[in-house]
């Protein structure tokens, strides 16, 4: 006789994969379904925010605070609200997400018109304005940017990832002790070049960013490419002792998993490539995040370096012209900042594409991570096998 589950369980389970930033291991996962709906509190965030901000355009001062502050009030107690009244609502009828869709569209048209409304010194469409198609580009980007990471679960990732900082921090010490005698060769000459101190001086914090989002975008390549080998080596082990050990503080605790092995081990379960896009998303998250963790520290390595090897007459002599210092830190010149700022993302970059091929960082990051990525994947045989038989709660 197979097993039966609650409708209830099964809900549960599915909260528990978007708990754990995998929602599209739930099945049937759709647009309409399970993304709109919970992409609905920060687009009526977003719409509300844009539409009542325009009554503080006019008043100046300590009233203009008071009201944004109000503004800011009434927006989080509506995305409150709307996700209160999603999370008990089981599904979208047809007309309710055309209305949705719609009433957002509509949003690039209300709200210069409102603005027209409140200022009748500024047009939609006039050089004070924010202007129809910059509207249209802004509600467009929330919406993509919303949509993508709704789909994905990015926001359950980065929590998840903030909260194994110290872990990352303590891996990434002692991985950063045994690979920074070599950064330090490569780097460290450079440092103390003067041509790079003056065109650190003349380069504006617009190219800067530019070349470390340059940086960030080679890590995030390399990366790519060799964690998608490593969810190609995750092995799914569906027999009984691990299926019982992985739903373990799950909705499917109570599951009988003998009743559900009576043939034996579960077939491994296929993913599609959006949810092997999810699962690759799990490790990126905590492999960037352990990048940004090292360029943090090198970053303030090289100033507090800066600081006591180069000093003032030094960097003018380097840069050939008077040093120019941080308006916030006075003794700080914004040439080493510069240069703290270029070396750190550079030394993420390396670290970021070096460690990937290192056994003892493998063993240390990937393993517990891709221990999770097993769990996931058993805990969704089991919905599976269990969702299918379902009966009312």
């Amino acid at each position: 006789m197979p097993v039966t589950a609650s409708r209830g369980m099964v809900r549960q389970t599915e909260r528990w994969f978007v708990r754990h930033g995998v929602p599209t291991m739930i099945e049937g996962y759709g647009f309409v379904g399970h993304v709109l709906p919970r992409m609905l509190p920060t687009l009526v965030f977003v719409s509300l925010a844009s539409v009542t901000w325009l009554g503080v355009l006019r008043p100046a001062g300590a009233e203009r605070g008071v009201l944004l502050g109000g503004v800011a009030v009434v927006a989080v107690v509506a995305w409150a609200a709307v996700g209160l009244f999603v999370r008990r609502l089981p599904r979208f009828s047809g007309t309710g997400t055309v209305a949705i869709l719609v009433a957002y569209a509509a949003m690039p048209a209300i709200v210069p018109l409102m603005q027209l409304v409140v200022d009748d010194d500024v047009t939609p469409l006039g050089p004070r304005g924010f202007g129809w198609f910059g509207f249209v580009l802004f509600f467009g980007a929330v919406f993509v940017v919303t949509l993508l990471a709704t789909t994905y679960g990015l926001g359950r990732l980065v929590r998840q990832a903030l909260r194994h900082t110290v872990y990352d921090l303590r891996n990434s010490v002692q991985l950063l002790g045994r690979a920074l005698p070599m950064m330090l060769f490569v780097t460290l000459f450079l440092f103390f070049t003067g041509e790079l101190w003056q065109a650190m001086n003349r380069l504006t914090w617009l190219r800067l960013a530019l070349v470390v989002a340059l940086f960030g975008v080679i890590t995030v390549l390399a990366a790519a490419a060799r964690l998608r080998d490593e969810i190609g080596r995750v092995e799914q082990d569906l027999s009984s002792p691990f299926l019982s050990a992985a739903c373990l503080g799950t909705p499917l605790a109570k599951v009988p998993i003998d009743e559900v092995t009576t043939d034996g081990p579960l077939p491994p379960v296929s993913l599609n490539g959006r949810q092997s896009r999810n699962l690759l998303l799990v490790l990126a998250t905590r492999q960037l995040v352990q990048a940004i963790v090292v360029g943090v520290a090198l970053f303030a390595f090289f100033v507090a370096l800066g600081l006591i090897v180069v000093l003032p007459a030094t960097a003018e002599q380097w840069i050939g012209e008077p040093v120019v210092y941080l308006e916030l830190l006075p003794t700080v010149p914004v040439s080493l900042v510069r240069n703290a700022i270029l070396f750190a993302g550079f030394g993420s970059m390396y670290f970021a594409v070096t460690s990937m091929s290192d056994a003892d960082h493998r063993r240390q990051f990937f393993a517990p991570i891709i221990d999770e990525v097993e769990r996931i994947l058993a805990v969704r045989a089991v919905y599976l096998a269990v969702r299918g038989n379902t009966r009312c709660s």
